[in-house]
């Protein structure tokens, strides 16, 4: 028998809060993050995002780092959701070598490696930013702030990436590697993917809508989330209590396209399915479904079709929080998860904001918060360019 993985803690930051007190409460009070461009320096202001609402010079203030420290926005973000995954599950420095930590991210220093190129070329000020620019660079930033982990790894598989962090933790704890790992992921707003999205034409210039028949694209956001990953018996032997498991996992790649998703959502049920077999439960007892939904017609019609194979007529209560966050790209999966968490812990639905409208499905997302039966099951579905499909099952637990 599979010994349980309890989450001992939890960290997030996005467009609608600091910590979960402040995301919780912009949940539930329907309250989005998404707005006009205040901080990210690009000329496309027509496209609405879901920012931070702090500088990098606040976020450095607020995590106490001195002024001129160099810094990049994906690392300054993750510090701040880790040191809140970490403070619930009270873990100190001496607990570090024992823990691994997997973040993901594909961006990683970018936003400043595109503000510091032509220094780059031209003179020697800003070369402590190119050792800062790769992926893996933003995630010992992070990790360095706090201590030395035991093991520090870096998955860049495009907007998947947080939650196969998860998943990767989830397997060095399965498999006798790890009792405890802190695992999800950190990404900040740069022109490099806002460029890179609208040369792809699924940016949306108004709120995005997903699952809505309407929906023209998605909105782009940043955020970084973490949770504590640990065996049950660990957790019980430093005297922790925990509400919500982590049952079962599952990543598939269709290998579809570079950057669509498959007609018949093909890897997004072949994760679904991996996730409930996993866990050893039945679709009929799936509670929630925190979709991947971006907002753009091929997704959402993609993932609509998977839900559809994978539950039939009696397809359960789901969303998209992306219309609350933005799309974070590589932390969406982390931020989503949190999200899933925050749901099991306080027994509610995130609602799918901007829906009036349903898709030629029929399918008809969350518009009322209150649940028709307890919320036990839940499962977070996260989906990477080249059809690198995954998706979670979260519990809540039950005693003993």
């Amino acid at each position: 028998m599979k010994e349980p993985i309890w989450i001992t803690g939890a960290g997030i930051v996005s467009a609608i809060g600091l910590d979960k007190a402040q995301t919780l409460e912009s949940l539930l009070a329907r309250r989005t993050g998404i707005g006009p461009m205040r901080h990210l320096r690009s000329e496309h202001r027509e496209f609405p995002v879901g920012e931070v609402q702090l500088s990098d010079e606040e976020l450095a203030a607020r995590l106490g780092i001195a002024p001129g420290t160099p810094t990049i926005r994906t690392a300054l973000l993750g510090m701040l959701a880790l040191g809140e995954a970490l403070a619930e599950a009270r873990l100190t420095v001496s607990d570090l070598p024992r823990t691994a930590f997997v973040s993901g991210t594909t961006v990683g220093g970018m936003d400043r490696s595109e503000c510091y190129y032509p220094d780059f070329l031209t003179n020697d000020t800003r070369n402590a930013y190119i050792s800062l620019h790769d992926c893996g660079a933003s995630t010992e930033q992070i990790a360095d702030r706090f201590g030395r982990f035991g093991f520090v790894a870096t998955p860049s598989t495009a907007c998947s990436s947080a939650l196969n962090a998860i998943i990767i933790g989830a397997n060095l704890i399965r498999c006798g590697l790890f009792d405890r790992v802190v695992a999800g992921g950190s990404e900040c707003l740069t022109r490099f993917h806002l460029n890179g999205f609208n040369s792809l034409m699924i940016l949306d210039r108004e709120a995005c809508r997903p699952f809505d028949a309407t929906r023209a694209g998605l909105n782009l956001g940043e955020g970084a989330a973490y949770v504590v990953l640990e065996r049950a018996s660990t957790a019980r032997n430093r005297g922790l209590g925990c509400d919500v498991t982590l049952d079962g996992w599952g990543n598939d790649c269709d290998a579809f396209h570079q950057t669509a998703s498959s007609p018949d959502g093909e890897g997004a049920y072949r994760a679904m399915c991996d996730a409930l077999k996993d866990a050893g439960l039945e679709p009929a007892e799936v509670d929630y479904v925190n979709a991947h939904g971006t907002g753009t017609p091929n997704n959402d019609a993609s993932e609509g079709a998977a839900l559809r194979r994978l539950f039939g007529d009696r397809v359960p209560p789901f969303s998209s929080t992306k219309s609350f966050t933005g799309h974070t790209t590589s932390a969406s999966g982390a931020i989503e998860t949190v999200i899933c968490l925050l749901a099991l812990r306080h027994q509610f639905l995130p609602v799918n904001l901007n829906w009036h409208e349903p898709m030629e499905e029929g399918l008809r997302p969350v518009v009322e918060s209150r649940p028709d039966r307890e919320l036990r099951h839940v499962l977070c579905n996260s989906f990477g360019f080249g059809g690198n499909d995954s998706s979670l099952l979260l519990s809540k637990r039950q005693e003993p």
